[in-house]
């Protein structure tokens, strides 16, 4: 024999046991409490942006967004960057102080009454110890037009009152869009939350 083990223990490890921070995303041993919302957040010659649901945890909320895209007058390489730019990992970009965001950037933010504010664009490196707005995108679609997503974490859960969740996207023809969301129902969805074990 060629290959031969040479350990004597069984290893198992349980990986079901190992926790993810709650900060990291979603939970994997919950349901979740859908709200259905299907409110347009904004539209473009190019791009239609909806809040289909927000589905609320104990810990926080995903905002699931709607893309779609059409290419209209869009030259294909253009519609292809397009596309890419708000499908796949949000791009990093070094910047120097006071120098404007580039146009390609697909930004969400929350605002809440207090005035605190979060972007999916905020620097993330390490453990946050403060509220947290990431973007997680899915794409898909077909030749000539494309329909994608993206899912934004919001971490913890907002405060029970009216808070604002914003969105530009000058490469789209989106400009600064706010809309503003029922916090308390959120916090009232995700206290309804159940483990799928128990």
């Amino acid at each position: 024999m060629f290959f031969e083990s040479v350990r004597t223990e069984e290893i198992n490890p349980r990986l079901a046991d190992i926790e993810l921070p709650a900060w990291l995303g979603p939970p994997v041993n919950e349901m979740g409490t859908l709200l259905p919302m299907e409110r347009l957040l904004a539209r473009s010659d190019n791009v239609v942006l909806n809040l289909a649901f927000v589905r609320a945890y104990r810990a926080g909320c995903s905002f699931q967004v709607e893309i779609a895209f059409r290419q209209g007058d869009l030259h294909g390489g253009d519609f292809l960057e397009l596309h890419m730019m708000a499908m796949y990992a949000t791009p990093r970009f070094t910047l120097r102080a006071g120098e404007p965001l580039p146009d390609r950037l697909l930004r969400w933010g929350v605002r809440f009454s207090d005035g605190r504010k979060l972007t999916s664009i905020d620097d993330r490196s390490g453990e946050p110890s403060a509220p947290l707005l990431q973007a997680m995108h899915q794409g898909g679609g077909e030749t000539g037009s494309m329909l994608g997503g993206t899912r934004l974490w919001l971490w913890p859960l907002p405060p029970p009152e009216p808070f604002e969740l914003a969105v530009e996207w000058p490469m789209g023809g989106i400009g600064l869009t706010i809309v503003e969301l029922d916090g308390a129902a959120i916090v009232a969805a995700g206290r309804r939350s159940t483990d799928f074990w128990p």
